[in-house]
């Protein structure tokens, strides 16, 4: 099992819409093979910075969701917002 997190910073006048984007889509990642968690959270100084919070059976599953259609739709429309380069770690618990 890994975890993945994700932090993203966003444009502030895009942080409502990526909220309800992540909404739209969550159902959709939740339901790819061996995703057993997802989480969005906001930090709560800055609040145009996000993190992603999954949970996968293996990184092999992370990766057929990463090189999925789906992915490469929602990222393309993610990043566009961006304001800052994002962070991924992918860890396990030791």
């Amino acid at each position: 099992m890994i975890k993945r997190i994700v932090q993203m910073t966003f444009e502030p006048a895009h942080v409502d819409y990526f909220q309800q984007f992540f909404d739209e889509r969550k159902a959709t990642i939740k339901g790819f093979e061996g995703c057993q968690h997802l989480e969005l959270w906001q930090d709560i100084n800055q609040k145009n910075v996000f993190f992603t919070h999954s949970i996968w059976d293996s990184e092999h599953c992370l990766n057929q969701y990463r090189f999925s259609e789906f992915f490469k739709d929602t990222w393309g429309k993610t990043k566009a917002m961006f304001a800052a380069k994002p962070q991924a770690w992918s860890v396990q618990i030791l």
